[in-house]
């Protein structure tokens, strides 16, 4: 099976994973801010890894919680909205990438102000 294929599938299972969780999951705990950023099919398509990215703190455990209870569900929806042969097994895994790049940005941006007072003493001695 060509990986390009194996890509397509995993970028659909993504989208509408997404879609069902948003719209489908009656569950109080999904709530707040949070984006399926990816999914990894595997060459097989028994098995998908779907990784959710959640910006607030106090709802990450609460939350994957509901997700991975709820993955029989999203794999059934899955299922009725894809043309597949096999609907794959849902793993949700947190996703740390959009959290670990805020936290950079706000690192570098304390590293910024003092680049700018070492440049300007630096043409002052000049």
């Amino acid at each position: 099976m060509s990986y390009q294929r194996i890509d397509r599938i995993s970028e659909q299972v993504r989208r509408e994973v997404d879609m069902i969780i948003r719209e489908r999951v009656s569950d109080p705990r999904v709530k707040g801010t949070f984006s399926v950023t990816r999914a990894d099919v595997t060459r097989d398509l028994r098995y998908a890894k779907v990784y959710v990215s959640i910006l607030e703190e106090e709802n990450r455990a609460p939350m994957m919680a509901a997700l991975k209870k709820a993955a029989g569900f999203v794999r059934h929806e899955l299922r009725e909205s894809m043309i597949i042969r096999y609907a794959p097994e849902i793993l949700f895994e947190l996703d740390n990438n959009i959290e670990y790049g805020i936290h950079i940005a706000s690192v570098l941006k304390q590293v910024h102000p003092e680049d700018e007072t070492n440049d300007e003493n630096d043409d002052d001695q000049e």
